[in-house]
């Protein structure tokens, strides 16, 4: 059952909470919410089994936290304080791939995070300046009301072939509804080129661990020898997986055995 937290700008952020233990937050990417992505429901679920307290919530701008016009990287560090506060104070985060540099960005600004767990986070060149290029092409595209320009916009450095069968699902629609919230996402990669990341990462203490599939981009094996390379402690993991996916047993299991560490 959905509950809300009320963020610093009134934006009410629907989440779910199961289990009991120490906080986990997971922290959705582009297009992920809990009406969309079944996979991390179910992958929630079975964390919380394993002695956590697990929330997972509808970033806003999707699902039930559709009711806002705000789309920044503060907003998104906002949401997070709010849902940190109701979860008890603390928390740990996973991030999934933009929703693994919101992570940072949390962890980075002094956030009460505990723990970081980061799945495939797709960084460019560092002090690189594409990304926010890219954040400012997508920006145009959404004041412009191009719904499926946004959504073609955002994924065209993707495999081709994902954009065909997003076109061709029935979650088309879904998609081109929240590209509005997209904005973030790339707001939040764009600041992982803002400034040296030794120097941007410097207030990241909480242990951090790096998830990789074994088959995945080389874009992701890169970005994640730069996480563990400007994050001291910082762990990588691969784990059975493939086009940016994974089974939730599996990363269920991978993630507990980290949190309980």
């Amino acid at each position: 059952m959905s509950e809300f937290a009320n963020s610093k700008d009134g934006t009410r952020i629907a989440y779910e909470r199961h289990g009991d233990g120490p906080a986990v937050i997971l922290v959705g990417g582009a297009m992920q919410f809990r009406g969309f992505d079944p996979t991390t429901v179910e992958m929630g679920k079975q964390l919380a089994a394993q002695g956590f307290t697990v929330l997972n919530y509808d970033r806003r701008g999707r699902g039930e936290s559709a009711e806002t016009s705000s789309f920044t990287l503060q907003d998104e560090l906002d949401d997070l304080s709010a849902l940190i506060e109701v979860a008890g104070g603390e928390a740990a985060l996973y991030g999934s791939s933009s929703g693994g540099a919101i992570s940072l960005a949390a962890a980075a600004a002094g956030l009460p995070v505990t723990k970081l767990a980061l799945w495939e986070v797709p960084l460019r060149a560092e002090l690189g300046t594409d990304g926010a290029e890219f954040l400012a092409g997508l920006r145009e595209r959404i004041g412009s009301g191009d719904k499926a320009g946004t959504i073609e916009y955002f994924m065209k450095d993707m495999p081709p072939e994902w954009l065909a069968g997003a076109k061709n699902s029935p979650g088309w629609p879904i998609m081109m509804e929240i590209g509005p919230s997209l904005s973030a996402d790339s707001e939040s990669l764009a600041w992982t080129q803002s400034a040296p990341r030794a120097e941007l990462w410097s207030g990241v203490k909480q242990p951090t661990l790096v998830l990789l599939g074994e088959q995945t981009q080389t874009i992701m094996t890169e970005a994640a020898d730069a996480i563990t390379a400007n994050i001291p402690g910082a762990a990588k993991k691969t784990i059975p997986g493939a086009n940016h996916s994974w089974e939730p047993k599996v990363m269920a299991g991978a993630l507990a055995e980290f949190f309980a560490e």
